[in-house]
């Protein structure tokens, strides 16, 4: 045999499939991705950032995180513990949950200090993790195959979800997962277990999914002959995970937080009372969602699909609903692990002695792509075909005005929306949430019959002494400025 026909078969290809000389062979030529994962990464990146920007330029911020990770991180961008006053005053936010890596947002935010910076940050982010999961598969399957995956995951319902839902610093754990994932599939365990790592910096809970991540190189191991480097690898990043969730959960979050607690446990106790528990036809439809539209259900067959269940399973045995269906960004970090698991599964259902399963295996990247466009009809990215998502409507900027007559540096009392617009230059608290604190100002948004007079005397109640004025009104908000 000589050194190019070995080459050829080294590389899992037969000697018939050879090229001449200077010359990759048909195979390597057809699975080779060439610039298709970096140009859908740069679109995804566009659209979700038009999508994410826009809903902020309209005012429609769907909850309080955004303010918080943007108190956060303006805290890191100026040298200071990580102090969020919406989750009450001095409260710090590594006491609540376990997220040091969004202090590398902060250099960006020094420069930029808005909420649009951590849009764009996560957009990024989101859109970075679509490069490994379509280079796999190109990999594996083919170009075409390939990029047809990368979409599909690209406009999947749980990515697009969690774009729509302002920021949150899962965004990080998404590349991370893929190109660990992408490592673990290609037998690059050390690369595997390096990008994994990181995950513990993302959220305390993702220390069990980097152990199961190990456990599932032990998996893929088996067979294979003896590695015992590798092996040690994962065996160190089962501990490593484990031992990392322990210590933030004991350790490092109790010491940040004032009650010295985990405030999350009542999610998984119930302490309250009786606690709901999900119901079965919650759990079936959600997991419906992870698996079918994604992966028509061949995910199954790969022991990928492992690294889902940490997630599932604390979603599921949690006593909050929030945490059981499919909206917001909770299944955000599922999606790459199931479209890698599902290109797992394809590669191996070529070489399967099952003519049904082969079929179905061959047709199945176009239908989940097929599947990934009809159903964005109904999801976020829709919304950019209509030109009401590139009008400011005047309301929003008259409300704008209103706020802006509120001073830098006050501090100010507020619901959701008025959040977004003060954070980056006021210090700012939940409605409710003061704790003792007279604020200059409240920013509220009038609704149910209310009139502005009336959260005057809201105000009255929750800051016994303190007298309030109407500074102003504008589109269904309110505010006031404390006086006396």
């Amino acid at each position: 045999m000589d050194s190019a026909t070995a080459d050829v078969s080294a590389a899992g290809h037969s000697p018939a499939e050879a090229a001449p000389a200077g010359r990759r062979p048909m195979s390597a030529r057809l699975r080779a991705p060439g610039l298709d994962p970096y140009w859908l990464g740069a679109v995804l990146f566009v659209l979700y950032t038009i999508l994410s920007v826009s809903r902020h330029l309209r005012m429609l911020t769907m909850s309080w995180d955004l303010g918080i990770f943007e108190q956060a991180i303006r805290a890191y961008a100026h040298f200071q513990a990580p102090i969020a006053d919406l989750k009450g005053p001095g409260t710090n936010v590594l006491g609540d949950h376990f997220s040091p890596v969004t202090a590398l947002i902060a250099p960006l935010y020094r420069v930029f200090p808005t909420p649009i910076t951590l849009l764009v940050v996560q957009a990024a982010l989101f859109a970075l993790s679509a490069v490994p999961v379509t280079r796999l598969a190109a990999h594996l399957l083919g170009r075409g195959r390939g990029l047809a995956i990368g979409i599909a995951y690209g406009l999947s319902w749980g990515v697009q979800r969690a774009v729509d839902f302002d920021f949150h610093e899962i965004a990080f754990a998404m590349p991370l997962l893929a190109f660990s994932l992408e490592a673990l599939v290609r037998r690059r365990w050390t690369a595997a277990v390096l990008w994994a790592a990181p995950l513990v910096l993302v959220k305390e809970d993702l220390g069990v999914t980097i152990a199961t991540i190990g456990v599932v190189i032990i998996i893929r191991l088996r067979g294979t002959g003896r590695d015992p480097r590798a092996t040690a690898l994962a065996t160190g990043l089962v501990t490593f995970g484990l031992a990392a969730t322990a210590l933030a959960l004991g350790v490092i979050i109790p010491g940040f937080n004032s009650s010295g607690s985990y405030d999350y446990w009542n999610k998984l106790s119930g302490d309250a009372g009786p606690a709901p528990t999900i119901p079965l036809d919650t759990a079936v439809r959600t997991l419906a969602w992870t698996l079918l539209p994604t992966t028509g259900l061949l995910a199954l067959r790969s022991p990928v699909l492992l690294v889902a269940l940490p997630t599932l399973g604390w979603r599921f045995v949690s006593h909050d609903d929030h945490f059981w269906g499919t909206d917001w960004h909770y299944s955000a970090v599922l999606m790459p692990i199931v479209f890698i698991a599902l290109t797992d599964a394809l590669a191996k259902a070529r070489a399967t002695g099952r003519p049904w399963l082969r079929r179905y295996a061959h047709q199945l990247p176009a239908a989940v792509l097929a599947a990934a466009l009809a159903l964005t009809a109904s999801l976020p990215l829709y919304s950019l075909t209509m030109p009401d998502t590139y009008r400011i409507p005047e309301s929003v900027k008259a409300t704008e005005r209103l706020f802006d007559r509120i001073p830098d540096n006050a501090t100010v009392e507020a619901d959701i929306t008025p959040i977004s617009r003060l954070v980056q230059r006021c210090r700012v608290f939940w409605t409710g949430g003061t704790q003792g604190i007279v604020p200059d100002y409240i920013a509220l948004r009038i609704g149910d019959g209310r009139t502005a007079n009336d959260l005057v005397e809201d105000a009255r109640t929750r800051h016994p002494g303190a007298t309030f004025t109407v500074l102003g009104t504008e589109s269904g908000y309110a505010v006031l400025r404390h006086v006396g």
